[in-house]
């Protein structure tokens, strides 16, 4: 079994190689059958092979209401792009789609996802910030099905030996990063930070720690020209040029970043809940030694972006009331479950991260809900995609050093209000 890698949008989704889609070939509009019938789900690809026997489950007590498995590439950029073609073209050939968190508004937006009642969903037994991330506009156009959040990881051995506590603030993070890492040979701190989505969700977390924000009601007002998103980009600015973030990287996603802290390279690593699998299994030289903490701020604990995926139906759905009665059965409590304990993925019900059992498991739970609980979705937009591409860059050349942080956040303060104007 090969553990999933976060695909570039923190979009950590697991699904089984279907050998090949056949369309059932049922009429469109479900009048006639009450709206109740064969299904499609798509999901961006990845083999834990969870989803798989889930979705088995729901096919034997639904033998009239079957669903199919639509795997698209596992690249996240793909995957959307994917979606969004088979959705212009109104054919109907995906009824539910398993979308990043970041794109509910640009979905919603263009009409391709229908709203749903909320009563209809378990939505009070969800971790409240997650919900936030499945609306647009006031409505509920998704609903949320696996969660994430940004937590750093550290090496336990190192600072228990120093007599020294996780770092609790940025001043410390930069202190430990830089006096401690060289004294045993490794890099201070690293992230996402090669110019892809996870460069968007770090740098959007140095931002939103230093009391900042991106953009304001659904994407109309640009908010970033401020200290506070000064501040937060300048701390990663600032860890490339003093050296505590090696330069090496700027060319990490999720899995180059995971590596480096498994084999030993790293003090520091800010990455997603997967990456404590990982780093405990046996080919990783950190097992047992290390540890994870919510994210630092300037002043106190930071602000990590949500990541996860919200399952929503496409307004063009054959069968609509057999797509949101799968997408509660999903949702329900035991299916939650085998999403963290087959999926490795975060749930996002609530009650889970309390129990004795899934902690004794899966020690971070306690640590992963508080950074979910605090954490923040990206900058909600109906041009999503145009948004991030500018954040990426311009926190790239800031870290590259070069552009200053305060010309760097004006730029990006202008091409956000040219996107913003350009409806």
């Amino acid at each position: 079994m090969r553990w999933i890698r976060a695909a570039g949008r923190g979009l950590l989704v697991a699904a089984v190689v279907l050998s090949g889609y056949v369309s059932s070939g049922a009429p469109a509009g479900g009048a006639r059958d009450g709206g109740r019938g064969p299904m499609t789900l798509a999901t961006a690809g990845d083999l834990t092979g969870y989803l798989g026997p889930v979705l088995e489950d729901w096919n034997r007590g639904h033998p009239g209401e079957r669903v199919t498995l639509v795997e698209l590439p596992d690249s996240a950029d793909e995957t959307r792009s994917q979606m969004i073609s088979g959705l212009r073209s109104g054919e109907g050939r995906f009824d539910i789609l398993n979308i990043d968190v970041a794109w509910t508004s640009q979905f919603a937006a263009a009409g391709w996802i229908a709203p749903l009642e909320r009563e209809r969903f378990p939505l009070s037994s969800l971790l409240p910030p997650v919900v936030d991330t499945a609306t647009y506009d006031g409505k509920l156009y998704a609903v949320p099905y696996v969660t994430n959040a940004g937590m750093l990881f550290y090496r336990k051995d190192i600072l228990d030996r120093e007599g020294e506590r996780p770092p609790g603030t940025w001043a410390e993070l930069e202190r430990q990063a830089g006096t401690l890492a060289p004294k045993y040979g490794l890099g201070g701190y690293a992230g996402q930070f090669l110019p892809y989505e996870g460069l968007t969700v770090n740098a959007a977390e140095a931002v939103y720690s230093a009391g900042g924000t991106i953009l304001g009601d659904e994407g109309e007002r640009v908010t970033v020209d401020s200290t506070a998103a000064r501040r937060g980009i300048a701390f990663l600015a600032r860890g490339v040029r003093d050296g505590w973030i090696p330069r090496e990287a700027l060319t990490y996603k999720e899995e180059e970043s995971r590596q480096a802290f498994q084999d030993g390279r790293l003090l520091f690593l800010r990455n997603w809940p997967y990456a404590y699998v990982g780093a405990s299994g046996k080919d990783s030289e950190v097992a047992g030694k290390f540890g994870a903490v919510p994210l630092p701020g300037p002043d106190g604990p930071g602000t990590s972006v949500l990541g996860g995926s919200n399952l929503a139906v496409s307004t063009d759905a054959r069968h609509p009331e057999s797509a949101r009665d799968l997408i509660a059965y999903l949702t329900s409590d035991r299916v939650q479950r085998r999403v963290l304990t087959e999926g490795a993925l975060p749930p996002v019900r609530a009650a889970l991260y309390g129990d004795p059992a899934l902690t004794r498991r899966f020690p971070y739970l306690p640590t992963l809900r508080a950074s979910v609980l605090s954490a923040a979705p990206r900058p909600k937009s109906p041009r999503y995609e145009q948004v991030s591409l500018a954040v990426q860059a311009v926190a790239h050349d800031a870290m590259a050093q070069h552009q200053s942080p305060p010309a760097a956040v004006r730029r990006l303060a202008d091409e956000l209000a040219a996107l913003a104007h350009h409806h």
